[in-house]
């Protein structure tokens, strides 16, 4: 579906706002004092060939629109969120996220991409959040699609103080694709593959058809004693 420039304008708003100043909103919420014991540790996944050869100059979390752009990308939107938890269930703060995917054509932000001819020029492809101490993070993006080869995904990575902590990818529950993916095939256990394949469900409340999906990434990390 197509969003127009005022389409969940206050939505938007306080999504980013509320990200800024780190508060738990409806659509994101913390929860401290996991149990080690009850977590699956998010598996790594491929990098792949299309992390961005050159990145955008805008890299916020609004993959949606460009810079000061009144024309926002074609895609069913979605507002993407989590937390990054370490291995101790703990949230991680001054974590950077970072995000990319293919447009609705099936082209990522990247020079040797499938369909470059009809990438979306609106489609920002790429987008960064740090957290704050509750571990969250959040995203407005689009449903991501098939292309020849691979069933529906988002890659990620994680850093924090300059080291590369996890790369990985979420998928969608459901998605017929899925079982003839190779790369999603490759995680053996079944928890794990569980972990990273995740609903997309319809944002109550909205009239353009936004959906939400939440995907809590957990490191094979803790932080190093004081």
């Amino acid at each position: 579906m197509r969003s127009t420039p005022f389409d969940g304008a206050f939505r938007r708003r306080a999504f980013l706002g509320t990200l800024a100043g780190g508060a738990a909103s409806a659509y994101f919420f913390a929860t401290r004092g996991a149990f080690a014991d009850e977590l699956t540790r998010t598996p790594r996944q491929t990098e792949g060939p299309f992390f961005p050869d050159k990145l955008p100059l805008d890299t916020d979390n609004d993959l949606l629109i460009l810079n000061d752009s009144l024309t926002p990308a074609v895609g069913d939107v979605t507002y993407l969120s989590g937390r990054i938890l370490d291995a101790a269930g703990n949230p991680v703060r001054n974590a950077v996220v970072e995000i990319w995917q293919c447009d609705h054509n099936g082209a990522y932000l990247h020079s040797g991409t499938m369909n470059k001819e009809k990438a979306d020029k609106n489609f920002q492809g790429f987008g960064r959040f740090t957290t704050a101490s509750s571990g969250e993070y959040g995203f407005r993006t689009i449903k991501p699609v098939a292309y020849p080869g691979r069933t529906p995904h988002i890659h990620f990575k994680i850093k924090r103080g300059g080291k590369e902590l996890l790369t990985t990818q979420c998928y969608i529950k459901g998605e017929p694709g899925n079982d003839r993916d190779g790369i999603y095939r490759s995680i053996t256990d079944a928890k794990q593959r569980d972990s990273v394949t995740i609903d997309w469900k319809a944002l109550e409340g909205s009239r353009i058809g936004e959906l939400t999906a939440r995907f809590d990434i957990v490191l094979g990390w803790t932080p190093e004693a004081p």
